[in-house]
């Protein structure tokens, strides 16, 4: 197992320890750890994981997975009139074309999207967002906004705009794969 999945795994069991509590056994055990990066990186460890939790929550009370919400997503996103190919919902979502037939499968099942042929290239599967899909995907956001604001009640509009700066330059770095 290499040392970054041992840490992933070790992870969530240091979930009883406070951050420097934890940061401080990085040190015992790494003296040459920078424990402000060490706080930084768990923190932002600890916040991604725990907001994916009270997401998830929220979309079990709405009766659709977080899979199928990045589907419905993705058809707002692209949108009005909310509809893609199977194909390009796939690449979108970094899903193999069986994944995502199977998906669609369900959340067609469940009458979140329809599944129609085009009717000018009747070859080409269209993928739609119905009306009970977008009732959900809209509550889902009403909901993750009331949490979020909830999230960030203590930072004020100004560490807001420096928190969000911030964030945005390492997500660059990561996403252009530097580090």
């Amino acid at each position: 197992m290499s040392a970054r999945k041992a840490a992933a795994a070790a992870e969530p069991d240091c979930g009883d320890l406070g951050i420097a509590e934890q940061v401080a056994i990085y040190q015992r055990e790494f003296p040459t750890v920078d424990p402000q990066v060490e706080t930084i990186v768990s923190s932002l460890s600890r916040v991604a994981r725990r907001m994916s939790v009270a997401y998830d929550r929220q979309l079990t009370v709405l009766g659709i997975t977080s899979a199928e919400w990045e589907v419905l997503k993705a058809l707002v996103v692209a949108g009005s009139p909310y509809r893609l190919g199977p194909g390009e919902l796939a690449k979108r979502l970094g899903l193999t074309p069986a994944a995502m037939t199977h998906r669609i499968d369900r959340m067609v099942a469940e009458e979140l999207v329809t599944r129609e042929r085009d009717e000018a290239n009747r070859v080409r599967v269209i993928i739609e967002l119905t009306e009970t899909g977008r009732d959900k995907w809209l509550e889902s956001m009403r909901m993750a906004a009331v949490f979020e604001e909830e999230l960030l009640q203590d930072v004020g509009a100004d560490e807001r705009t420096v928190l969000s700066g911030l964030l945005g330059r390492m997500l660059t770095r990561i996403e252009t794969g530097a580090p």
